[in-house]
Order: C-alpha cells, then sequence, then structure tokens
C-alpha cells in the first residue's frame, strides 16, 4: 500500500503521541538548558477572522517524497529526511548534528497526498537555534513550499497556528484532517516553557496548511 493511502487509525496516532512526547523533551532544552518562557504561548493565533485564504486545490498524483521544505516568511530553506520509529517506538527525529534539517514521517502521508502530512524539527538544541525556532511566528496566510523527488513544488498555505499544552493534546485534533479528501500538512515542534523537572517542553506548536497551487 502507498505511504500517502495508509489509514490513520487510532493505533497510528497513539504512537504518535507517544513518539513526539518521547522526542520532545531530548530536542528542547533551550539554548544552554534555559527555562525561560519560549516559542509561541502568546504567538500563537489561531485563526483570525477576516483573513482571506487561497481556495485549495485537488491533491497531487503520484507518490514523490518531499525533498526540502521552504517557509518564505521564517526564512527557512532546509533539505527534508524520511523518518519513522526509533526503537522506543518514538517519531524519530532528525539527528543532534543536522538541527537545521526537517524530518518527514515517511509511513504517512507523502505532502500533496490526500490527508494530512507530518513535518516534525527541532526548536533548539543545547548551544543554538534550530531549524523551527521562530514555527509559532508563523501567521495564516504565510505560505510553505514542499519541493518533492520528481521536482514538483506543492504550496501550502498556513491556515491555523497553535500552541497545544501538554495535558490538552488531541492526537485526533492535531493529526485528522480538517476537510476530508484535502491535501494537509502539519508542522510541529516543541513549544511553552521548558520544565527542569520533566526535562522538557510544556507544549507542541502546530502549524497546519493546506495545499493551495503546485509549480
Amino acid at each position: 500500500m502507498a505511504a500517502s493511502s495508509r489509514p490513520a487509525t487510532g493505533v497510528t496516532w497513539a504512537v504518535l503521541l507517544l513518539g513526539l512526547w518521547l522526542w520532545g523533551p531530548d530536542t528542547a532544552r533551550g539554548p544552554g538548558g534555559s527555562s525561560a518562557p519560549t516559542h509561541g504561548d502568546v504567538a500563537a493565533v489561531g485563526r483570525p477572522p477576516g483573513v482571506d485564504l487561497p481556495p485549495s486545490r485537488p491533491p497531487i498524483p503520484g507518490d514523490a517524497a518531499p525533498r526540502r521544505v521552504e517557509i518564505p516568511a521564517l526564512g527557512v530553506d532546509a533539505p527534508v529526511v524520511p523518518r519513522g520509529l526509533d526503537a522506543t517506538g518514538a517519531v524519530d527525529p532528525p539527528p543532534y548534528e543536522l538541527p537545521g534539517t526537517v524530518g518527514w514521517y515517511g509511513p504517512g502521508t507523502t505532502p500533496g497526498a490526500a490527508g494530512p502530512a507530518l513535518l516534525v524539527g527541532h526548536v533548539d538544541t543545547d548551544t543554538r537555534p534550530a531549524v523551527f525556532y521562530g514555527l509559532s511566528s508563523t501567521r495564516p496566510g504565510d505560505t510553505v513550499r514542499i519541493t518533492r523527488t520528481d521536482d514538483s513544488v506543492a504550496v501550502f498555505t498556513v491556515e491555523d497556528v497553535s500552541v497545544v499544552p501538554r495535558d490538552a493534546f488531541d492526537p485526533a485534533k492535531v493529526y485528522g484532517p480538517h476537510e476530508p479528501g484535502r491535501a494537509e500538512l502539519r508542522l510541529l515542534t516543541c513549544g511553552g516553557t521548558f520544565d527542569r523537572t520533566t526535562g522538557g517542553y510544556t507544549a507542541n506548536v502546530v502549524v497546519a496548511a493546506y495545499l493551495s497551487a503546485t509549480e
């Protein structure tokens, strides 16, 4: 079965939820282990009224994997690598040695295919910001460009930005489609504040986008 057509079962969501909270503490110590408030509690804006967004377009035929992601509003232009689950059952993020690289959950949806595709990235390392450090400042109407291995470009429009607290994380809401049959994208990183007790951040920044153009 093609990755883009795999059903999003309850087991799948449970594994992804576990995975995000397992890798979150490791990736999100803050520069130098800071415990200061960070990454989007105030900046997350949801989908404010009055923002004109372009219509969605039909999913792209084929199953080409993502090769590169650009978020012009943030100055992000980063390679994308497929990732699966590690030995503990967690989503395996890019290595610490590659803080500028974004991970795509390869067993899930391909960006441009019907359903939500999942991209994850580090917010920081022990010493410096990483690729998704500014993710919480994304705004509805911003674009996310995904260059695929067939050289096509899937252009997504951001429709929602939120910070989801750890104790209120709803996998079906975060990972589920906003509109059935639409090609969608989720960008995730750590957010909230750094909790020294648990060794991780208190929330996830979640950016939701949908396919609005192709090139």
